[in-house]
Order: structure tokens, then sequence, then C-alpha cells
């Protein structure tokens, strides 16, 4: 497949940067996953270098819809309780399942599509 890079950590700051260029977002608990893509195949992989491609199969169908052939992409999945806020145990039980799909797990793939 492609050649290992680092995935992007974020740094703790007690203050959002007054600078007008700088730019943030709102961090989500869950997983940090690469989508790899070369050709039709397509992989997701952890952080910790485990392949978790069968786990959310509904990533890996929406990766060919990129006109791309080869990428890797480095994505969040993240599951909101209903209390609007990311909720990591339900994360930790849609990632034990093969059966979850779109309609229960967030993942930003808005860079893919």
């Amino acid at each position: 497949m492609l050649k290992a890079f680092e995935f992007c950590l974020p740094t703790a700051a007690k203050a959002v940067p007054a600078d007008p260029d700088w730019i943030h977002e709102v961090k989500y608990d869950g997983y940090r996953l690469r989508v790899e893509r070369q050709g039709k195949s397509v992989r997701l992989i952890t952080r910790n270098g485990h392949d978790w491609t069968k786990r959310f199969p509904w990533i890996v169908q929406a990766a060919p819809k990129n006109r791309e052939q080869q990428f890797v992409i480095e994505v969040r999945l993240w599951l909101l309780g209903v209390d609007g806020v990311s909720d990591f145990t339900r994360c930790i039980r849609a990632s034990t399942t093969t059966r979850c799909s779109s309609k229960c797990a967030g993942c930003e793939l808005r860079t893919m599509l």
C-alpha cells in the first residue's frame, strides 16, 4: 500500500491564538483512522497500525466515490449522544461490531466526497 506517515496529533493550549490566519476546530472524542486507497483497494488503519477495514464497511464503500485513485486521508470517527456531545463509549461499541452503518456514526469525510 502507501508509505506510512504520522497522524496529526492535537496539542493542548490555554487560549485560542489571536492570529486571523489560525484555524481551529471542535475536538470530538472518537477514533482517528487513516483511509488508504490504492485503485480499488481501500483500507482503514488506526493510529496503532490495526486494520479496521471490516469494522466500518460504509467508510470503505464511500472512499471510491472520490475521483482520486490513490490517496491517504486522516479522518476522525465519532458518535454523538442524544445530548449532542460526542460519546466515546458508543464509539467503542460501534467499533466492536461489523453491523455499524452510516446512520450510527459520524465521520469527517467531507474532504473525500
